[in-house]
């Protein structure tokens, strides 16, 4: 019977996989937000106030206050996800040692949707059930889909998004740092944050698999819609201040 127990290297590709998708995911959540919502709010502001140094303030706390919150959001999700595993992980234990005939009946029935034949089914069971180890970190992946979570994945979550909003949140501020009348920096902060969410758009839908034109294009979009509604909103609302 061939060996079909998981090679060492087969576990080590899944987990680097496993990261690098994590670490482009908090990439993504944080740039593109950092992005679309400090300009949204700068371009509402410029439609309201003709000082680029209120824009300036407003959109700093904001992109502080941003980064805080979308941080601690990615750390609790990442908590969660490794919460989630080890309470997952300690029943599948516990049903082996209590409900052990019931746990290989799952293994024949999982290995028999892959074909195997019912000798090797039970020659497999047969062998996982000599290491309870082995035999609950087969049950977490093939029956419930869950790999073991990176213990450090909030932290390192919570940095990425934080930081990603960040750097996204200063590039549409950039120009009110050169301009002191609102409405001129509003025109290089729009031209340069959309060349940045085309950018963007592109290589995010190119990491995930997505035809990056039309992801690039998606992208610009959704942000341009939300500068606009912001910026005449402010107009009408605050055309006194």
């Amino acid at each position: 019977m061939p060996d079909i127990h998981l090679h060492p290297h087969y576990h080590e590709h899944n987990e680097e996989h496993f990261r690098n998708s994590a670490l482009i995911t908090d990439i993504v959540i944080g740039m593109s937000d950092g992005l679309t919502v400090p300009f949204a709010l700068a371009a509402g502001l410029s439609g309201a106030v003709a000082s680029s140094s209120i824009v300036l303030t407003a959109g700093i706390a904001e992109i502080v206050a941003g980064s805080i919150a979308m941080g601690l959001g990615g750390f609790l999700a990442g908590q969660t996800e490794v919460e989630h595993y080890d309470a997952e992980l300690a029943r599948e234990y516990d049903e082996v040692e209590r409900v052990p005939e019931r746990e290989k009946q799952e293994i024949r029935e999982i290995l028999a949707d892959y074909g195997l034949s019912e000798n090797t089914q039970h020659a497999v069971v047969d062998e996982l059930a000599n290491n309870k180890d082995h035999w609950v970190d087969f049950m977490m992946k093939f029956e419930l889909g869950l790999e073991k979570p990176d213990e450090g994945r909030a932290t390192k979550s919570a940095l990425t998004i934080g930081l990603s909003y960040v750097v996204g949140g200063l590039i549409p501020l950039i120009p009110y740092y050169v301009f002191d009348v609102a409405s001129e920096g509003l025109k290089y902060s729009a031209a340069i944050t959309l060349l940045c969410l085309l950018v963007f758009g592109w290589f995010k839908s190119k990491a995930t698999g997505q035809p990056p034109m039309k992801g690039a294009l998606k992208v610009a979009a959704i942000g341009t819609a939300a500068a606009t509604a912001a910026y005449f909103v402010a107009k009408m609302l605050g055309g006194g201040l």
